[in-house]
C-alpha cells in the first residue's frame, strides 16, 4: 500500500530535522554542484573523479547504515530469536515496559516483548552491536570506495598519457602507484544513556558520525594541498549546510514568527494543516481534549494514556500525525515495541494549548488565523531548505571554483603528479 502524499506530508518531511530525506536533497544539489565545478576547474578526469566521490559517497551515506542494520536484524537477532523492531529503551521504565507488554497490538508483539524481557542484557548488546557495527561497516565501505577511486582515476591518467606518448615510442612499463594512494589505515557494556542514546536512535545524528569519519579520512588522505584546499570548502560548507544551518533557520523562523505575529508554527506541518484540527478549535473541544490528556500525571499514566485503544483524545491523534506515536503498519493501534518520549508527548500538548491562546487573542476570524499559521509554516519550511540548497548547490562551488582559479596552479595537480611520475 502506497502512502497518501499531501501538501501536508511534504511540508512536514523537509521540515524534520531528524529525516534523512532533506538531507538526501540537500547532497543531491551539493554534489551536482561540486561535480559540475570540477567539469569546469578541470577536465573531464577531474569531473569524472568527483562524480565517483559525490555520488559514490551519497549512496553509501544515505543507504548504508539502514542497509547494514536491515541485514544484522535478519542474522544476529534471527540467530538469537528476538524481535529487532523493539526499542532497547523501553527497558529504562518497568511501568512503562509492563504497559507496553499490556497494550501490545497483537499477540506475537506481545510475546516477543516478552521475550526481550527476559534476556534485556542480550538484547541490549545486540543492539549496540547493531549500532557499532552498521555504523563502522558504512565507513569502511567509505574508504573503499575512496582506494577504487583513487586508482580509477590514476588508471584513466596513465592511459591518457600512454596513449599521447605511443606517436613518439613504445611505453609498456609497470608504473607502480603514487604513494599518495597508499591505503587507508583504520583506528581501532555501554548504557542507553546520554549521548550515545541520542545517536543510536536518531538516523540523523547516526549519519553524522559516518560523517566524521568521510571528513576525517579526506582531510588527512587529500592526495595533494589543491585537494586538501577542495575538502576544506566543501567539507566546511557540508557539516555547516546540512546538519548546523538547519536547525537553527528553522528555530529562528519559529520566533520571528511568535515574537511579530504571535503565532506559533513549531508543530508538525501534519497538525497545523490538520481540519480536525481546526474544527476543534471552532467547536471548543480542544480545551476538553487538554484537560482529559493533562489529567494524566506520571510517565506512566500518560503512556497508558496514549497507547490505550480505547483512547478518544485529540492530543494524543496529533501525536499519531506528527509520528511521535508510531502506528504498527496499516493499522490504527500504537505500535508498542516503538519507544514514545514522554516529553515530545507533553511538547504537543503545550503547542497546541499555546496555538488555542494565541487564537483566542488574535481577534481574527478562525478561516483567516488558520489561513496566516499554514502560510508561515509553509513559508519557513521552504526559506530553511531553500536557503541550504543554494549554499550546497551554488554558493559551496562557486567559493571552490574561485579558489581554483586564482591559486597560482590552477591545473588538476592529480593528474600533473601522476604525469611527472610517468615521465621520469
Amino acid at each position: 500500500m502506497i502512502p497518501k502524499i499531501s501538501a501536508s506530508t511534504i511540508y512536514s518531511t523537509l521540515g524534520n530535522n531528524s529525516s534523512l530525506i532533506p538531507l538526501g536533497i540537500k547532497d543531491v544539489a551539493n554534489s551536482c554542484g561540486l561535480t559540475t565545478a570540477s567539469y569546469i576547474a578541470g577536465d573531464k578526469l577531474e569531473g569524472k573523479d568527483r562524480f565517483i566521490d559525490e555520488f559514490g559517497t551519497q549512496a553509501i551515506w544515505l543507504g548504508g547504515i539502514p542497509a547494514y542494520k536491515y541485514l544484522l536484524n535478519k542474522t544476529l537477532f534471527k540467530h538469537f530469536n528476538l524481535d529487532a523492531e523493539i526499542d532497547p529503551r523501553l527497558f529504562k521504565d518497568k511501568k512503562i515496559f509492563t504497559l507496553a507488554k499490556q497494550f501490545a497490538p497483537t499477540k506475537e508483539i506481545k510475546e516477543n516483548l516478552q521475550k526481550a524481557g527476559k534476556q534485556q542484557k542480550l538484547f541490549k548488546n545486540l543492539a549496540m552491536t547493531k549500532f557499532i557495527a552498521s555504523t563502522a561497516l558504512t565507513a569502511l565501505t567509505y574508504f573503499g570506495l575512496t582506494k577504487f577511486r583513487h586508482k580509477y582515476t590514476e588508471n584513466q591518467i596513465k592511459k591518457e598519457f600512454i596513449a599521447k606518448q605511443e606517436a613518439s615510442k613504445k611505453y609498456n612499463k609497470e608504473v607502480p602507484f603514487s604513494s599518495a594512494f597508499s591505503p587507508v589505515h583504520n583506528s581501532k557494556n555501554v548504557s542507553f544513556t546520554g549521548g550515545i542514546q541520542d545517536f543510536m536512535f536518531d538516523p540523523v545524528r547516526n549519519l553524522m558520525l559516518v560523517d566524521g569519519a568521510i571528513t576525517g579520512e579526506r582531510l588527512t588522505h587529500a592526495r595533494n594541498p589543491q585537494d586538501f584546499m577542495g575538502y576544506v570548502i566543501k567539507e566546511g560548507s557540508f557539516w555547516l549546510f546540512m546538519y548546523l544551518a538547519g536547525p537553527m533557520i528553522s528555530k529562528y523562523l519559529e520566533q520571528h514568527a511568535e515574537k511579530t505575529l504571535n503565532k506559533s508554527i513549531d508543530l508538525d506541518a501534519r497538525v497545523i494543516e490538520s481540519e480536525t484540527l481546526k474544527e476543534a478549535f471552532k467547536n471548543g473541544s480542544l480545551k476538553q481534549h487538554l484537560e482529559a490528556f493533562k489529567a494524566n500525571k506520571s510517565n506512566a499514566e500518560i503512556y497508558k494514556f496514549a497507547v490505550n485503544p480505547e483512547t478518544n483524545n485529540l492530543i494524543i491523534d496529533m501525536a499519531k500525525k506528527s509520528d511521535i506515536i508510531t502506528l504498527l503498519k496499516n493499522s490504527n493501534k500504537v505500535d508498542t515495541r516503538k519507544y514514545l518520549d514522554i516529553s515530545d508527548l507533553n511538547g504537543v500538548a503545550s503547542k497546541l494549548e499555546k496555538l488555542l491562546n494565541q487564537y483566542e487573542q488574535s481577534g481574527e476570524d478562525l478561516d483567516t488565523f488558520f489561513k496566516s499559521v499554514r502560510k508561515l509554516k509553509r513559508g519557513s519550511v521552504i526559506k530553511n531548505m531553500g536557503s541550504c540548497i543554494a549554499a550546497l548547490g551554488v554558493i559551496a562551488p562557486i567559493i571552490m571554483l574561485l579558489v581554483r582559479k586564482l591559486s597560482p596552479n590552477s591545473e588538476y595537480q592529480v593528474k600533473k603528479d601522476v604525469e611527472e611520475q610517468l615521465k621520469s
